[in-house]
């Protein structure tokens, strides 16, 4: 008996580096295209890489810092109703640090680890920006501008954000807390998991019949409506009673796709007709223009 336990530890152990997730590295795959802009062929991305250039009123680099921040469902699962999230909420940092983001995807899907509000004379389009297809990893590098201001960080990958997927960047002591941040700060409309389906049902029952309901059209207008389509239709219904007897001796005995067709050649001899009967009351009217008044 110890020999068989023995024997599955050491499966165990052996087997456990196959099993482990592994993550493709995309920082020395990148290609750089210029103005802080770095791709691969492999869906990476960084945009708005700075680390040489000093932000306006920065003397100096502060400190360097460097993080390793990861992103996936699995870090959604300790706030109830989120489906995404990072596993740090909340990020704090002195002014005019020079920081290196190394960011993990720990889900098969696209996230991203996007700052907002950067200045755009140094970041185009005033953002740092993480990108990569996961298991995967992917580093950049930026320099926090001076000041104390709080920054927006999310995944704008479409609804990733709502389900979750942001956090803050304080920079010095920030300039106050961001709305609907995961852990950090309350929801703007707060998720209510007491109720049942039948109380939450019948609340929108009740919102529903106090909506005032929106006035009907006025009569006239209504009436004129149906004058009309009543018009065409009786026209209709009268066109298809009168052709009626000659359809029904045409298509006798004809299968659906020969009554098709039949359709299709008697509309295409009609256009024929009407182009052709145009075409000779044109031609009458120019040749009348082009007479010669007598004794002219």
């Amino acid at each position: 008996m110890v020999k068989l336990l023995s024997a599955g530890v050491l499966i165990f152990l052996f087997s456990a580096p196959v099993l482990a997730e592994e993550y493709e590295d995309h920082s020395g795959m990148l290609m750089d295209h210029g103005d802080g802009h770095l791709m691969d062929m492999a869906g990476g991305m960084v945009m708005g890489q700075n680390a040489s250039t000093l932000p306006g009123g920065c003397d100096s680099i502060a400190e360097t810092k460097e993080i390793t921040v990861h992103a996936g469902h699995k870090h959604a699962e300790k706030f109830p109703g989120r489906m995404f999230a990072f596993d740090t909420q909340e990020f704090k940092f002195k002014p005019c640090t020079k920081l290196t983001v190394n960011f993990v995807n720990d889900d098969h899907i696209r996230h991203q680890w996007m700052m907002h509000g950067l200045p755009k004379y140094l970041y185009p389009k005033g953002m740092f920006h993480l990108e990569v297809t996961g298991p995967a990893k992917i580093s950049g590098t930026l320099i926090l501008p001076p000041g104390d201001k709080t920054y927006l960080v999310h995944c704008d990958i479409a609804q990733h954000m709502e389900k979750g997927m942001k956090a803050q960047l304080k920079v010095g002591n920030g300039d106050g807390d961001l709305p609907s941040i995961p852990g950090v700060t309350a929801y703007v409309i707060a998720d209510d998991y007491k109720g049942s389906l039948s109380t939450v049902m019948a609340d929108v029952l009740a919102a529903a019949e106090a909506t005032p309901i929106a006035e009907a059209p006025p009569i006239v207008q209504r009436v004129k409506e149906d004058s009309f389509i009543s018009g065409v239709t009786v026209i209709g219904l009268a066109i298809g009673l009168l052709l009626a007897p000659f359809l029904a001796k045409k298509f006798k005995g004809m299968s659906a796709s020969e009554v098709v067709a039949t359709i299709f050649e008697l509309l295409r001899t009609g256009i024929e007709l009407v182009v052709k009967l145009l075409s000779s009351l044109v031609k009458l009217i120019m040749s009348n223009k082009n007479k010669i008044l007598p004794g002219s």
